[in-house]
């Protein structure tokens, strides 16, 4: 392998978890990497759209400026729409890093994944404008709003490829490094199925799991036992839902769960030389006031990884 190894980047989809591609990005180039081609779904096209246009540290400034009360100002609310939450406002605020930029003249080979809904196939943009391209494979089902782009009604990349590392077996390269956002919560988390009665158990052989839940829909801790008060049956014998709980949060998680089997099956099919995972609970899909800490994590798996396959800082 060359003093300088070439490698294929895959970024992967997860909301705001996507700024740890900032920190990946920034520890591949420490060990003295190489990155010859990127291919992204969802922040992981945002974030690699603007590492081969040679503009991610500005990218990374300003979304480390950004606090709660700046996110929310930046969202438009579409309760109306066919996505509860327009990134356009938001989108705006990074126009003069995305405008003018054309995908087949950036320095780097790049690919951004989204996924035609009518057509139900994965569309891979390797031309036109970068930022059309973004911000159709950002476009969370549910969450975002939808774009058409030449007659295809286009969502997020993530919902068919969530870690796109087969767009990058184009170019050789020495190593292929995959940067999945939907990593396990800790060693609790099961892949299996579970199976289950459906029939009312008592409320302290399921404690622990709901104090599980209500933490993973709020900034609770799983301790915190004002959460888990015993809750009231429904008239259907089912139990009242989490007063916390959001429409966006459901979409959200939805698409999670499903993302990561999908996961699974297409990196069986194209695996990295590295994978790195960063784990499901780092933050919720829409946290992106949370920019520093999430390049930080980021920064600190990749560096592990590189450093668990041999590899050293340059």
């Amino acid at each position: 392998m060359a003093d300088a190894p070439r490698v294929a980047l895959a970024l992967g989809s997860g909301g705001a978890r996507g700024y740890a591609h900032i920190g990946a990005i920034r520890a591949l180039r420490e060990h003295g990497c190489e990155i010859v081609t990127i291919a992204g779904t969802s922040m992981g096209a945002l974030v690699g759209g603007l590492t081969a246009a040679g503009r991610l540290d500005d990218f990374a400034a300003w979304a480390s400026t950004l606090r709660q009360r700046d996110v929310v100002r930046l969202v438009d609310l579409k309760w109306g729409s066919p996505g509860a939450i327009a990134a356009d406002r938001l989108l705006e605020q990074m126009s003069g890093l995305l405008d003018d930029v054309e995908i087949e003249e950036l320095p780097i080979p790049f690919t951004a994944v989204a996924t035609d809904l009518a057509a139900r196939r994965e569309v891979w943009f390797q031309r036109g404008p970068l930022r059309a391209a973004v911000r159709a494979s950002i476009a969370i089902p549910g969450v975002f709003t939808p774009v058409m782009i030449n007659g295809r009604l286009l969502v997020d990349g993530g919902l068919m490829n969530p870690v796109p590392v087969d767009p990058t077996t184009a170019v050789q390269a020495d190593l292929t490094v995959a940067i999945s956002l939907l990593g396990a919560r800790g060693p609790r988390e099961h892949v299996s199925p579970a199976q289950e009665t459906a029939a009312p158990q008592r409320f302290e052989e399921w404690r622990g799991r709901l104090r599980r839940t209500v933490a993973r829909l709020t900034d609770r801790d799983e301790e915190d036992e004002e959460q888990v008060l015993e809750p009231a049956l429904e008239s259907s014998g089912t139990e009242a839902l989490p007063k916390d709980l959001r429409l966006t949060q459901v979409t959200a998680m939805s698409f999670e769960a499903m993302q990561g089997l999908v996961a699974r099956h297409r990196m069986a099919s194209f695996p990295a030389d590295i994978t790195v995972e960063v784990p499901l609970d780092a933050c919720r899909t829409v946290d992106f006031h949370r920019a520093e800490e999430l390049i930080e994590l980021g920064h600190e798996l990749t560096s592990a990884a590189l450093a668990a396959s041999g590899l050293t800082p340059a």
